[in-house]
């Protein structure tokens, strides 16, 4: 069946192939092009150097999962613990006899797959793996990833570009690389694999679909196989991202049923070593230490406003954190450590406006994010708006019901979970943007470039 055919018989699937090589304004150029890889290789290189020099006094303070690398080389699931360099942990459960002692041992709270990343650096190194110099590298090599994955669109390179920087630069992820501690690590691991994933749906979109047959291997799409591969080993290093699966009930070309099955035929796989590495680690099917930590900061930190009457994940918790997400202003004319001290712009003592270390507006520290507004109203009927939009608020959701949502932070570091399904329904909201609106999106993105570096400028000046 030719692709042409195909596109005729499926009505509300709108193309998104890669055209030929355009200008901005749709003229097809007049002389060749400067390649795709050299021109996505530039700015893999533009951003690493970015990350290094955001931050070159790199302490590696939280190195949670260099610690559980060097457990698994002793022959262990549990880490070393209460030791000098990890003694100050508060997010280790100590692990006790059965008389109620601590045995030295501690277990970690979280999904093991960025560990496993850093083993074969840990194996090398051991404690001297610079895990931030690794996770600022990681996140290079995700935007390079993005910029293949946005590719698979029909939009022009000036937009493909603009979103890329938007994602280098334009959002938490530079922030995420600048710090590299354990948390941001977790993310950096998982943004690859999730836009390997999305990218390899959109391509599958456009593709000569399998014809639907009654037998089951006839359903099984290879490549969608590898997309589900990719998301599960994405949920190794952070779990909410699985719900990212319903991308594939809109997006990936062929019959539902072969999607269905494709995605979770290569999803099942990590997913379930997840679940073995955890029974056996832990002898639960949940990991223990999850409680553990709830429990110590319900106590600990009463100003982030967790109830312990509540569960780990509870959607009472969702308007609190919505209101972060979305509405979290900076502190503005916060109270001087001298009362007759002059106010500076970046003058921690005395500051006009400081970022809130608690989190702050994705739409103010990203505006650009915006841009999906004008996709979902003029193209909703295109799979990649719509899948991309009900995996995201999926995702969302799941972490706004979440207790806590990261601290001591810039901007609200849990976007990382679902930026990889909705930087394409953005980039497609740019490119439907004409004259002046195309010059706003485009401003949108500089504001967005202009807000991470005020947040990465403070990072220094706080110490975070």
């Amino acid at each position: 069946m030719s692709a042409e055919v195909e596109r005729s018989i499926r009505p509300g699937r709108p193309s998104t192939a890669q055209p030929h090589a355009t200008s901005d304004d749709g003229v097809r150029a007049a002389s060749a092009p400067v390649p795709s890889v050299v021109v996505g290789g530039a700015v893999v290189l533009g951003l690493l150097v970015l990350y290094v020099l955001s931050n070159l006094d790199r302490e590696n303070v939280y190195r949670h999962f260099v610690w559980q690398g060097l457990a698994w080389l002793d022959g262990h699931a549990t880490i070393a613990f209460p030791v000098p360099g990890n003694d100050y942990y508060n997010d280790v459960m100590p692990v006790l006899d059965a008389a109620g002692v601590p045995t030295g041992r501690g277990l970690l709270p979280f999904p093991p797959l960025p560990a496993l990343v850093l083993l074969p650096f840990t194996a090398i190194w051991g404690l001297a793996t610079d895990a931030q110099l690794l996770t600022a590298i990681g996140a290079a090599l995700g935007v390079g990833v993005a910029f293949w994955a946005l590719g698979r669109l029909e939009i022009s390179r000036v937009v493909r570009l603009a979103m890329t920087i938007f994602l280098g630069a334009g959002t938490v992820l530079w922030y995420a690389a600048a710090v590299g501690s354990t948390w941001w690590t977790a993310h950096v691991v998982a943004l690859p694999l999730l836009f390997g994933a999305v990218g390899i749906g959109i391509a599958r979109e456009h593709a000569i679909p399998f014809r639907p047959e009654r037998r089951f291997l006839a359903s099984i799409d290879p490549a969608l196989v590898l997309a589900g591969l990719l998301l599960g080993l994405a949920a190794t290093a952070r779990i909410p991202v699985a719900l990212g699966a319903v991308y594939f009930l809109f997006v990936g070309g062929g019959t539902l049923r072969g999607r269905v099955l494709s995605v979770g035929l290569g999803a099942a796989l990590p997913l379930v070593a997840l679940v073995v590495y955890t029974l056996v680690a832990t002898g639960h099917p949940f990991n223990p230490a999850y409680d553990y930590l709830y429990r110590y900061e319900v106590d600990a930190y009463p100003e982030l406003g967790y109830v312990g009457s509540w569960a780990i994940e509870d959607p009472r918790y969702i308007p609190q954190n919505l209101a972060r997400m979305l509405l979290q202003p900076p502190n503005v004319l916060p109270a001087c450590a001298d009362p007759g001290a002059v106010r500076g712009l970046f003058d921690a003592a005395c500051p006009f406006v400081v970022p809130d270390a608690v989190g702050m507006s994705l739409l103010l520290t990203s505006p650009a994010w915006l841009l999906v507004l004008p996709a979902i109203r003029r193209r909703w009927a295109d799979p990649v708006v719509s899948g991309g939009i009900m995996a995201a608020g999926l995702i969302a959701t799941l972490d706004l019901m979440h207790f806590s949502q990261g601290w001591v932070q810039y901007g609200y570091r849990f976007s990382l979970d679902f930026a990889p399904f909705l930087l394409p329904v953005a980039a497609l909201g740019l490119e439907g943007l004409a004259g002046r609106w195309r010059r706003v999106g485009y401003v949108l993105i500089g504001v967005s470039v202009i807000m991470q570096l005020w947040g990465i400028i403070w990072r220094g000046v706080m110490g975070w």
